[in-house]
């Protein structure tokens, strides 16, 4: 069987491609962190070319896709995608911007990063960063069952048939779930096959393959598993160098591969019989047409490539050769090869007089001028391929630092766990920074959860610095005039806020009205009788002691006393509740309150605080927007203590305070909580400040999930708010945010226009400065 050559190339994507999709031969259908999805279509047939068109283009990125066929009602089909903004998006193939979509699937949490269509196209499945998989029906386009279970984010689903699921998790574990046990609409997996990496992708290996398995997985490692749906491991294909995004299977029973070492691979029982490197940095996802075997990419270069065995539909000389020579132009980082001894290597003549022996075996070749070029072994072509040049590992200072005996770019010292001794993270610019993390994480046994915020703690603190740039003076004149150009950096400048490192409380406050008004409720209590919920004298007299200590400044370490506050805060009427929410948030700067737990449920001060505000609203009210402002206070003051900031970087209690913001702000359709209520944003924004901060200073406290949560409520506010305090401390915190996911992050990237809109709202001079600052993060 011959090779795959490529057939086409389709630009018009402004970022990654994240997902493709190859529903017929005349059909390709794409998602990008562009924040649209497009359907290209076959134009000719001879080389293949193809228009697009948009299908949907929205204000987060698009990471998963999927299509139902087409019926009756949609002569094109059905489009369906999702990705950060945790809804799916269905419409006809032949749907513009413009139009409503068919419908909005409403359920997930946070980020959906996988969809496929169950056989039988009665419906659909997804996984989400929320550590659930739903199945939804497409004759109501309701969720039909939760897949439950997960441990972590669900990065991929495989319906095997209409009641057959399987899921690959974060958590290292694939689950097969039989719907037809489900119970009250939820259903346990009906197996588990534990893995030794995170599961990235999966797909279904055709029947007749030599191994025998019904699955395969991909993992961090590079590794594609072959397993039995009874958790029987039956092989291993080995060959990738880096993260395994995607897998599919082809018409011809063979399966492909595609990852962040810029290939796609094909494999033929346990061999990889093709490579087709990319000249990107990651192939994010492949995908086959069933109807003609050929296959299509999407990756970070934001191109869209088809791949052919057919001579009909290869690509004309002129692409074919502009694609070669892109791959040949292409950078490889020493680090990605290893330790090479220069003086050993073979010259060009070995390509000429020497095989490979494997498909995909990379041969360096020292070059006439001295530099080290990698050539690749294709089996198919019988000839070495030229991917690339090898460029050296040197910092932007041109010095090393020396850590255990090897020599590097950057030692950093990374500090994981408050109070913990640093943990030192080398590093080469020539690295991948995700390899690099990984390492690191391996290294010192951390959780994977760790990943993306080792990745970019990396990459926003080596911005700026190239391979092979050092600071030794110019041996002889300048033939380009660029020692004598314009540098912005040798400017002065005004002193950079970002990122800010100090976290903010809100503890003014006026004592007296407060416990007055909490002493005139309790009176009415008494007098209704109700004993239950009233102060007693000794609770009374333990209020007295606590307003002293306020007034004094001293911190509060009486537990008796802070059970009062929760208390009240839970158990007095709705309309009661702001005064004592004022005198929690006011107690919230102690370690002891950080400490306390409601009897019971074990709740925190801050699911205190929330439930105090969100649970119990008269009926056709909404919550109040005093005891929202207090609740956010009370979170804000609690990062205050290192107890405090302990508490707040659980998992649990950064869900429901990540939740509570955006039912704050509206978002998910709810109305806004006072959208215009000055001290209640503030409130909202220094929140937001602080956990911008945690994430700085403390690398890995709050996972990037978490991070690109946070980021949505302060776009909102951006784009709608007025008020310069409101705006200012917003932008102090996605400026802060940024500056620890990376300007390369498409949640980043995407709040440019936010940041520019608020600008050209506030003319105060701080908010045009610190506006600029974040823009400038992002050039």
């Amino acid at each position: 069987m011959s090779d795959f050559k490529l057939s086409a190339q389709l630009s018009a994507h402004e970022a990654d491609v994240r997902n493709v999709t190859f529903p017929a031969p005349d059909l390709v259908l794409s998602a990008s962190r562009d924040h649209s999805v497009r359907a290209w279509s076959r134009t000719a047939s001879s080389p293949p070319t193809f228009e697009s068109h948009i299908v949907t283009k929205g204000s987060d990125f698009v990471n998963s896709l999927t299509c139902l066929p087409p019926s009756s009602a949609f002569s094109k089909g059905l489009v369906i995608s999702a990705g950060a903004d945790a809804i799916i998006d269905v419409r006809p193939v032949t749907a513009t911007p413009s139009d409503n979509a068919e419908r909005l699937l409403i359920g997930h949490a946070q980020n959906i990063c996988a969809l496929a269509q169950v056989p039988g196209s009665r419906f659909i499945v997804s996984g989400s960063w929320d550590s659930t998989a739903r199945v939804w029906n497409v004759a109501n386009w309701e969720t039909e069952v939760v897949l439950e279970g997960h441990e972590g984010s669900v990065w991929d689903v495989l319906p095997l048939s209409e009641t057959l699921i399987v899921t690959g998790c974060a958590d290292k574990n694939i689950r097969v779930f039989d719907l037809r046990k489900a119970v009250a609409g939820q259903v346990q997996p009906r197996s588990t096959i534990y893995t030794p990496q995170v599961v990235r992708a999966l797909c279904q290996v055709p029947r007749g393959h030599p191994s025998g398995a019904d699955i395969a997985s991909a993992s961090n490692d590079g590794v594609i598993r072959l397993w039995k749906l009874d958790g029987q491991n039956l092989g291993e294909l080995r060959g990738h160098e880096s993260f395994i995004y995607s897998l599919t299977s082809l018409p011809s029973g063979e399966l492909v591969s595609s990852g962040e070492d810029r290939t796609i691979r094909i494999w033929r029982g346990s061999e990889c019989i093709q490579t087709i490197t990319h000249p990107a940095i990651s192939v994010w996802s492949v995908a086959a047409c069933p109807a003609n075997g050929d296959i299509v990419s999407g990756a970070s270069d934001g191109i869209i490539r088809i791949f052919s065995r057919s001579v009909e539909r290869v690509a004309s000389p002129e692409t074919l050769a502009h694609f070669d020579e892109s791959i040949k132009s292409s950078s490889i980082p020493q680090q990605q090869v290893g330790a090479i001894n220069k003086e050993k290597l073979p010259g060009p003549e070995f390509l000429q007089t020497k095989s490979g022996t494997k498909e995909g075996q990379v041969q360096m070749i020292k070059e006439d001028n001295g530099s080290i070029t990698a050539h690749q072994w294709s089996v198919g072509q019988q000839q070495w391929l030229n991917i690339g040049t090898v460029v050296d590992a040197v910092g932007s200072t041109g010095r090393k630092v020396e850590y255990n005996g090897q020599s590097y770019d950057y030692v950093f010292d990374v500090a994981i766990e408050e109070g913990q001794p640093s943990l030192k993270l080398p590093y080469n610019l020539s690295e991948n920074p995700y390899a690099r993390a990984q390492k690191f994480i391996d290294d010192n046994e951390l959780s994977q959860n760790f990943l993306d915020q080792v990745a970019q703690f990396i990459v926003s603190n080596t911005e700026g610095a190239t391979i092979g740039q050092g600071d030794e003076p110019s041996s002889g004149p300048d033939p380009y005039g660029t020692e004598s150009r314009y540098r912005p950096d040798s400017e002065t400048k005004a002193p950079k806020v970002l990122p800010i490192r100090d976290y903010l409380d809100i503890t003014n406050a006026k004592y007296e009205p407060m416990f007055k008004k909490i002493l005139s409720v309790n009176s009415a209590l008494v007098a209704a009788g109700r004993k239950g919920i009233s102060l007693n004298p000794s609770a009374q007299t333990a209020l007295d002691i606590l307003k002293l200590s306020l007034e004094s400044n001293k911190p509060v370490t009486d537990e008796v006393t802070i059970s009062l506050v929760a208390m009240m805060c839970t158990q007095w009427d709705y309309s009661d509740r702001v005064a004592p929410l004022d005198l929690l948030r006011c107690i919230a700067t102690s370690a002891s309150t950080a400490k306390f737990r409601l009897p019971g449920d074990g709740g925190s001060p801050a699911k205190i605080a929330i439930s105090a505000t969100l649970e119990g609203v008269p009926d056709g009210s909404q919550p109040n927007e005093n005891s929202a402002m207090m609740a956010l206070r009370t979170i804000a003051n609690l990062f205050k203590t290192a107890e405090g900031r302990k508490l707040l970087v659980q998992p649990a209690e950064i869900s429901g305070i990540i939740s509570f913001i955006g039912r704050v702000v509206g978002l998910r359709g709810q109305p806004a909580i006072g959208p215009f209520n000055r001290n209640l944003l503030i409130a909202l924004t220094t929140v937001a400040i602080n956990y911008a901060v945690l994430a700085s200073k403390h690398l890995g406290s709050i996972s990037t999930e978490d991070q690109i949560q946070l980021i949505s409520p302060l776009a909102l506010i951006l784009q709608k708010q007025t008020d310069s305090e409101v705006i200012y401390r917003a932008l102090v915190a996605v400026g802060t945010l940024i500056t620890v996911i990376g300007k390369a992050a498409p949640e980043a990237k995407s709040l440019s226009s936010s940041i520019k809109s608020a600008k050209d709202r506030v003319s105060e001079t701080r908010v045009q400065t610190i506006a600029n600052e974040c823009l400038s993060l992002l050039a």
